[in-house]
């Protein structure tokens, strides 16, 4: 039985462990997925020791410290400077990790199809791996992005410096952070909603719940709203022809 597996901290809500459970169900697949909450990512070489592993998915806080330990990057991971994909390879030399990104290919699916002609500026709220992705993206599809971040930093805007002019600009918005996930769907990133508009396009990388209060917000002033879960399904998928291939 192959075994494969998710690590990150915390893993209390796993979609990755739903999809692949039912889908090596449903598929008569003999392998299991199994959830590996790391304290720290130093404990990442003790696990790779432990079990004899397939593949991983990375989330939240390693996608970019779990670089350091892979032997391989991928064109696309390397660009990104993120992993949440580990593909195990086993050969004579021993075993060699290669890390890859999937969420460039299920959020560029994902948001393709929402594009219009006046989406032309993005605003990413959040620094994280999930938006090093988002960023690749959207700069790949000849959107400008900056980033929004509750710390100053050199390039970058802080949520107190989101004026009315800056959200008209920005026709594109995206919750980059774990902000409104389950249990705390009563929260949302600080910007001025009031701004928004029918030209606005909004997308939240959080799943659960289903619409978000910033999703929420948004659909009250006219815009557009998609949540992550496309998206996570996209990376999933694209995991499993890495893991394959």
């Amino acid at each position: 039985m192959k075994q494969f597996g998710l690590i990150g901290l915390p893993l209390t809500h796993s979609f990755s462990k739903k999809f692949f459970t039912e889908k090596f169900e449903r598929e008569q697949i003999d392998a299991r997925y199994d959830l590996f909450e790391l304290k720290h990512i130093a404990d990442f070489s003790l696990l790779i020791e432990e079990h004899e592993l397939s593949g991983l998915n990375v989330t939240i806080p390693y996608k970019e410290k779990v670089m350091e330990f892979m032997d391989k990057l991928d064109e696309t991971a390397s660009e990104i400077g993120a992993v949440n994909v580990i593909k195990f390879i086993r050969n004579n030399d021993g075993l060699i990790l290669k890390g890859y990104n999937s969420d460039a290919i299920g959020f560029e699916n994902s948001i393709i199809p929402l594009l219009k002609s006046h989406h032309q500026k993005a605003l990413i709220l959040g620094t994280g791996g999930a938006s090093k992705a988002i960023d690749y993206v959207l700069r790949k599809n000849g959107i400008e992005v900056t980033f929004v971040s509750r710390t100053i930093r050199p390039g970058m805007l802080t949520y107190y410096q989101l004026t009315e002019e800056i959200i008209l600009a920005n026709t594109i918005i995206i919750n980059a952070s774990p902000i409104g996930t389950f249990p705390h769907f009563n929260e949302c990133p600080d910007i001025p909603y009031q701004f928004l508009t029918g030209k606005h396009l909004l997308f939240d990388v959080v799943y659960n719940p289903a619409e978000t209060i910033f999703l929420k917000k948004g659909r009250e002033q006219g815009a557009t709203g998609q949540n992550g879960e496309q998206m996570l399904v996209g990376q999933a998928v694209a995991a499993w022809e890495i893991w394959n291939k």
